[in-house]
């Protein structure tokens, strides 16, 4: 039963009208310089003492913060195990997630990882490292509200909370269309809608939806039920980037091979792990072709 998580999905319109200041005015000077610079920078980024990683630190636990505000968890963890491998400091950079792509774009960081889903969108302006996880969606329910699948949730006066530039904000816009769907912009708000009944639904990925579940049994319920396929995470290096690119490939196969993610699972999500096993989901960061995909 493949279930899991799938968050975040093509860039927001704030991210497109940033792309578009960089590439929709190709005739002027300054666009020219950025386009230059950047792909200047792509071609001995692997040469660098300091590698610059993009990250919001907004989703634990995989991108957050420790007791002293000091960036933690899997994508954190991940990212100095890979710079130890390749020589290298590390440095993370906290960008809202609209802001990712167009910050690595301009060079202000060398890579992105931030439970980020491979689009198709998204690769016509950076290339992605090798899958590291598979994700899919999950809902979070307001209790008596008697959704038991997605498609309860496609009815005239149902109301959806999504967070905008999320899988489930795109999934809902364009599958949806029948119910309201309200962008808020970041998870805690929507949550909150679903727990005081101002949302019936909330759209995002299986881990989250099941943590915030837990976090409000007496107000949620938790819907599992698979209603796309299973989308890939990765991490995004500027166009060209070959080194790097293949640096991270070949960290993540090692990685794999050598336990390195089921490390990451047992210090960050062991008691997700036992939850999943127990409700028969596939695993995040087990990447087997499932059977029915």
């Amino acid at each position: 039963m493949p279930l899991f998580a799938a968050r975040r999905t093509v860039l927001s319109a704030a991210a497109a009208a940033a792309l578009l200041v960089l590439t929709g005015c190709s005739k002027s000077d300054d666009a020219k310089s950025s386009a230059s610079s950047a792909s200047a920078s792509s071609a001995d980024t692997l040469e660098k003492p300091t590698l610059v990683v993009g990250m919001e630190l907004a989703y634990p636990p995989f991108e957050g913060k420790d007791a002293q505000g000091n960036p933690a968890g899997v994508s954190v963890d991940f990212m100095k195990d890979f710079a130890k491998s390749a020589g290298k400091e590390i440095k993370i950079e906290n960008i809202a997630f609209d802001g990712l792509i167009p910050a690595l774009l301009t060079g202000k960081v060398d890579m992105v990882m931030s439970s980020m889903t491979v689009t198709d969108e998204r690769r016509k302006t950076v290339d992605f490292s090798d899958p590291y996880a598979n994700a899919m969606l999950g809902i979070l329910t307001h209790k008596g509200s008697g959704i038991k699948s997605v498609e309860d949730l496609n009815q005239k006066g149902r109301r959806i909370a999504a967070k905008i530039g999320s899988t489930g904000y795109l999934y809902a816009q364009n599958n949806l269309k029948n119910a309201a769907v309200t962008a808020l912009p970041d998870e805690s708000a929507c949550v909150m809608e679903v727990a005081t009944g101002k949302a019936d639904g909330f759209i995002y990925d299986q881990l989250t939806i099941y943590r915030n579940w837990q976090k409000n049994p007496e107000t949620t319920e938790a819907v599992f039920i698979p209603f796309q396929k299973v989308e890939p995470w990765g991490v995004a290096v500027r166009k060209g980037d070959a080194k790097l690119l293949n640096a991270l490939n070949a960290f993540i196969a090692d990685y794999r091979k050598q336990g390195g993610f089921d490390r990451l699972t047992e210090k960050h999500l062991k008691a997700e792990k036992a939850a999943f096993d127990q409700l028969g989901f596939k695993w995040f960061f087990d990447m087997t072709p499932a059977q029915n995909q």
